[in-house]
């Protein structure tokens, strides 16, 4: 086991391109975060120019990932989460969601962005009690990322695996499935699945502004069908209400209210038998 706080894995020097605009850079400013570029702006508000229920989109995915720790911490007593996908750190990051509930909970974050790493280390406080480590892995090296999870967590005990806005980027539904089995494999009976993805068939409105930015040259992300979204629960039982837009999941004072309009980002949380 690690200290609380760990020094991230070394990794090979990758240059930051800041040409091009990055997925997490963007989300990060329609957070309302800091970490990125013009290019990355820019690209925000073409993108919201289109379709400007992004926003929502984006800030309700933040906010169901802080209801779901919240109930894992408090009812489903988890205290190891392995954050994949992680992106640049806002508000309500897992390790402050988790750790101010139970200081004693260890969190590992994954992500291969170099702009990420880069900012590690805003992300590695952590209480005396607990540990907080970085991770610099893809989503479809799973083995590594489960190596790499096991110094600083014990993946025998019950473990949250959060998925968030990171499946989107492998494109064929077969590996990403294939990724979300071996990772949950790994894990104890008792761990957790949290997945929450853009959703295909919901808006008409934010499929074509996610069709033209993935031919913008960026780094594309494949929206999903409800039922593939679905499918990556296959074989854990998924917990009440299912999986739904992610301002229905268990709503409390402090949701954003979804609007008049559909939300296409669609989550749940499921525990494994």
């Amino acid at each position: 086991m690690t200290h609380p706080a760990t020094t991230p894995e070394p990794a090979q020097h990758r240059q930051i391109d800041s040409s091009v605009p990055h997925s997490a850079r963007i989300w990060n400013y329609w957070l309302g975060g800091k970490d990125n570029y013009p290019v990355d702006s820019r690209a925000g508000d073409a993108y919201t120019a289109v379709f400007p229920g992004i926003v929502t989109i984006a800030r309700s995915s933040r906010a169901f990932l802080r209801r779901a720790l919240t109930h894992l911490v408090t009812e489903a007593g988890i205290r190891q989460f392995l954050d994949v996908g992680t992106g640049l750190p806002t508000a309500d990051n897992t390790h402050e969601v988790a750790q101010r509930l139970a200081p004693e909970s260890r969190i590992v974050y994954v992500d291969n962005d170099p702009m990420v790493l880069a900012h590690a280390r805003a992300l590695l406080y952590s209480t005396p009690q607990g540990a907080t480590a970085y991770v610099d892995a893809d989503v479809r090296d799973p083995d590594r990322i489960l190596a790499a999870a096991a110094k600083t967590l014990d993946l025998t005990r019950p473990t949250a695996l959060v998925l968030s806005n990171i499946l989107g980027h492998v494109a064929d539904h077969d590996q990403a499935r294939s990724v979300v089995t071996r990772l949950m494999d790994a894990l104890p009976s008792g761990s957790h699945l949290v997945l929450d993805d853009g959703s295909r068939g919901i808006d008409p409105d934010f499929e074509r502004a996610q069709d033209a930015y993935n031919a913008s040259g960026a780094v594309p992300y494949v929206l999903r069908s409800v039922e593939e979204i679905t499918a990556f629960f296959d074989g854990l039982d998924l917990l009440e209400p299912g999986v739904v837009p992610v301002p229905e999941w268990r709503p409390d004072d402090d949701t954003d209210p979804a609007g008049a309009g559909p939300v296409a980002e669609h989550g749940g949380v499921a525990r494994k038998p």
